[in-house]
């Protein structure tokens, strides 16, 4: 029996993505292998994890769609979240120990947008010390939960990991005595857990997140996600072709601003095998390759246009499909 007989793949071969409404509780990682058991994949990985306390869009992409998690990971996320008032918490969340208590100033709702206008656009953030960013290789969440470095050492290293992000929107959806209700539309790597802490410290009372609901990642919306209960029904009901039938394709991940570049046979036979295709375009840092025949049409992969010629960058195909 030769070697690689026990590196065998176990489960199919299938390709696309399935966006799940992350249920409250669970990580992000539990609700990956849930849906990779559910649908009996070979591969699987998520977009850009949740808390265990948040809830919402999580786009799972299954077989070679994994390759293009990436871009879904970089790609513009929204939120709806609610802002507790007059307390600091340790992890800026409702699972933290509470810190400092401090009386919440009557507001008006002029008050609360004049706030609010300090936090759209480019914001300096710091992210909090309960992250996933790393310290030599290790997350900074597990450091802070194991108290094997002081606050202060904690605040030290997470200044250094200060950036700029973007809140492209910021809407006040409700108020009351004591809490905020905010949609935030942002780049990769906001924390929203900071920007309601930055919130609570300019009204002056301190805040934490005591929800977080995410509703948009990448091209993927609220209106497209299923929960786990439902996946679950559709399987013992229909089968492997039932939740098959709910995956989206591949190339849905893919930007709509990108170039779709479309090669006959002879050249998508050239692009399969690592070489450049001749081409008049200008450069262009990100392309769509496509193989178009008659009638059919079936993504490859991604590609880069440079000095002339198209290039692969990362494929989904491993051999010509067919195209007559």
């Amino acid at each position: 029996m030769g070697r690689n007989s026990s590196r065998r793949k176990k489960g199919r071969d299938i390709s696309g993505i399935i966006v799940v409404n992350k249920p409250y509780g669970a990580s992000s990682n539990h609700v990956l292998q849930q849906v990779k058991t559910l649908f009996n994949a070979n591969k699987a990985g998520h977009t850009g994890a949740l808390d265990p306390l948040a809830t919402g869009l999580l786009p799972i992409c299954l077989g070679e769609a994994t390759k293009f998690s990436q871009l879904l990971l970089e790609s513009d996320k929204a939120y709806d979240t609610t802002a507790t008032l007059g307390e600091i918490r340790s992890t800026g969340d409702a699972e933290g120990e509470v810190l400092k208590q401090a009386p919440i100033p009557v507001l008006a709702e002029d008050d609360i947008e004049e706030i609010l206008t300090k936090f759209r656009g480019n914001v300096e953030q710091v992210p909090p010390m309960f992250s996933a960013l790393k310290l030599d290789g290790k997350p900074l969440y597990k450091l802070a939960r194991k108290g094997v470095m002081s606050d202060e050492e904690m605040r030290a290293v997470a200044e250094k990991k200060r950036r700029t992000i973007q809140i492209n929107s910021l809407v006040l959806n409700e108020f009351g005595t004591d809490t905020i209700q905010l949609s935030v539309q942002c780049s990769k790597g906001t924390y929203i857990r900071t920007l309601v802490e930055d919130i609570g410290e300019a009204i002056g009372s301190g805040a934490y997140v005591s929800r977080l609901h995410r509703t948009q990642s990448g091209p993927y919306h609220a209106e497209q996600m299923v929960t786990l209960e439902e996946l679950e029904r559709i399987a013992e009901e229909g089968g492997e072709a039932a939740l098959d039938a709910l995956l989206l394709p591949a190339y849905t991940a893919l930007p709509e601003s990108w170039p779709k570049i479309e090669l006959n046979e002879a050249d998508a036979t050239k692009i399969l095998h690592g070489q450049a295709v001749s081409t008049g375009l200008k450069d262009t840092p990100s392309v769509q390759l496509w193989a178009v025949g008659s009638g059919v049409s079936e993504l490859l992969g991604i590609g880069r246009i440079k000095n002339k010629g198209i290039r692969p960058q990362r494929l989904l195909q491993e051999r010509i499909p067919k195209l007559d």
